[in-house]
C-alpha cells in the first residue's frame, strides 16, 4: 500500500478516534456533573426506582384497555352467559378477588388470559373455548385466571420487567464513556493498519457489551422463572377452590382443551414465561395423588 494512502488512512483513524473520544468526554462530563450535584447517590437511586415503579404501574393500569382493544374483545354479560357468571360468583366468593368482567375474543389459539388486578380485573377467553370446554373445565380455567388476579401477578411482572430494563439501562449508561473510548481506539487501530472494516483486536468495547448482555439475560431469566412459578401457583390455587385437579391422563381434566405437547429445548424452557403443559399436567397429577 502506498505511503500516502497509509498516511491518509491513519489521519482518518485519528479523526474517527477524536469523534469517539469527544463523545466519551461529553458523556463522562454529564455523568460526573450528576455525581457532583448536591443530590446523593442513594436519593438518585430512590428517585429512579420510584419513577420506574410509577411508570410500570401506569402501564399496568392502562395496559388492560390497550390489550382489550388489540384483541377486539367483547364483554360477556350475565344475561348472555348466565352459567359463566354463576360459576364466577361461586369462585370469587371463595377467593380474595372482586368480580372481574368476562370477555370473549378471537386469539391465535384456544387460550384464556387475565388482565388487571383483584379489584378491576378482566378475564378474556378465546371464543373457541366455549365449544371445547365442558362446564367443569371452564370453571377450572377460570379459577386459574382468577388466581392470577388475586395475586396481582400482572402488576408484579410488569414492575419486574421495568426494573430489570432500568438496571440494564443504568449499567449501560455508566459504562458508556469507556465503551465509546474503547470503540474509538479500536477504530483508530483498524484504520492505521489499513483494514478499517476488520476487527482490530482491541475488543474492550465488545467485552463491555457482552457484560451488559449477560446482566440483561440473567435478569430476564429471573423474571421468566418467577413467571413460570406463578403459573404453578395459579394451578394450585385453582385446585384448592375447585377441588378438581387434572385427571390421570393428559387428554382429560381441566387443562385438556389447552393441552399441546411440544418438544422444547432447554434454552426455550429457560426463557419461556409459562412452564410446558407436560410439566403442569405432571404437577397437577401430583396434587391429585
Amino acid at each position: 500500500m502506498a505511503v500516502g494512502r497509509r498516511v491518509a488512512m491513519a489521519l482518518v483513524g485519528v479523526l474517527v478516534f477524536t469523534v469517539y473520544a469527544a463523545a466519551a468526554a461529553l458523556v463522562y462530563w454529564v455523568l460526573a456533573s450528576a455525581v457532583r450535584a448536591d443530590v446523593s447517590l442513594a436519593s438518585t437511586l430512590v428517585v429512579v426506582v420510584v419513577a420506574t415503579v410509577v411508570f410500570a404501574y401506569a402501564s399496568y393500569r392502562f395496559g388492560t384497555a390497550r390489550v382489550l382493544r388489540e384483541l377486539d374483545a367483547r364483554p360477556l354479560t350475565p344475561d348472555t352467559s348466565p352459567e359463566a357468571y354463576e360459576r364466577l360468583d361461586r369462585l370469587t366468593g371463595q377467593m380474595d378477588v372482586g368480580e372481574p368482567t368476562l370477555y370473549v375474543a378471537r386469539m391465535p389459539m384456544p387460550n384464556a388470559i387475565s388482565l388487571g388486578g383483584p379489584g378491576d380485573g378482566a378475564v378474556v377467553f378465546d371464543r373457541r373455548l366455549f365449544r371445547l370446554l365442558t362446564p367443569v373445565e371452564f370453571e377450572g380455567v377460570l379459577a386459574h385466571e382468577l388466581a392470577h388476579l388475586e395475586s396481582r401477578d400482572s402488576l408484579v411482572q410488569t414492575v419486574a420487567y421495568s426494573l430489570s430494563r432500568t438496571v440494564v439501562s443504568l449499567l449501560a449508561v455508566a459504562l458508556l464513556p469507556v465503551t465509546l473510548l474503547a470503540t474509538g481506539i479500536s477504530r483508530l487501530l483498524a484504520w492505521v493498519r489499513g483494514r478499517p472494516f476488520d476487527a482490530s483486536g482491541f475488543d474492550i468495547h465488545r467485552r463491555i457489551g457482552s457484560l451488559v448482555l449477560v446482566v440483561f439475560v440473567a435478569l430476564t431469566l429471573l423474571v421468566r422463572a418467577h413467571s413460570r412459578s406463578r403459573e404453578f401457583a395459579a394451578d394450585e390455587r385453582a385446585v384448592s377452590v375447585t377441588g378438581r385437579p387434572v385427571a390421570s391422563e393428559p387428554a382429560t381434566g381441566i387443562l385438556s382443551p389447552l393441552y399441546v405437547h411440544t418438544d422444547e429445548t432447554d434454552e426455550e424452557r429457560w426463557f419461556s414465561t409459562h412452564p410446558s403443559m407436560d410439566e403442569r399436567i405432571e404437577h397437577l397429577q401430583e396434587l391429585a395423588e
